[in-house]
């Protein structure tokens, strides 16, 4: 598989889960959805981000050992954020992006370890 397109996709969806789950977090216990309402809803949610922000870090690494430097560098600024945020958040909402997100983040994770 091409670098590139391994580092954009795994670090694209990471990203994206990691701020899905960050949002989620942030609302006010009366607009969490249902099943935040118990403990093990929070901590699933918070396991998801914390799973997003470790492959995203992975992702990162992948990409300052394959690729010119400034590439993963701009996409952690500007690229990644600006697609979850400015795309998928608001085509899927928090909730919705966090479980599409998430099992993608699962795959780019045995991805990363298979072409690592």
């Amino acid at each position: 598989m091409e670098p590139l397109i391994l580092f954009l996709f795994t670090g694209l969806v990471s990203m994206s889960a990691a701020l899905s789950a960050g949002q989620l977090n942030k609302l006010a216990d009366a607009d969490k959805p249902a099943f935040m309402q118990s403990r093990n809803g929070l901590v699933m949610v918070i396991m998801a981000g914390n799973l997003g922000a470790l492959t995203l870090i992975g992702a990162l690494a992948y990409g300052f050992r394959l690729l010119d430097w400034w590439i993963p560098l701009s996409s952690i600024f500007i690229s990644f954020p600006v697609i979850s945020l400015g795309i998928t958040q608001r085509l899927f909402g928090d909730k919705i992006n966090l479980f599409i997100m998430l099992p993608l983040t699962l795959v780019s994770i045995g991805l990363l370890y298979h072409f690592w």
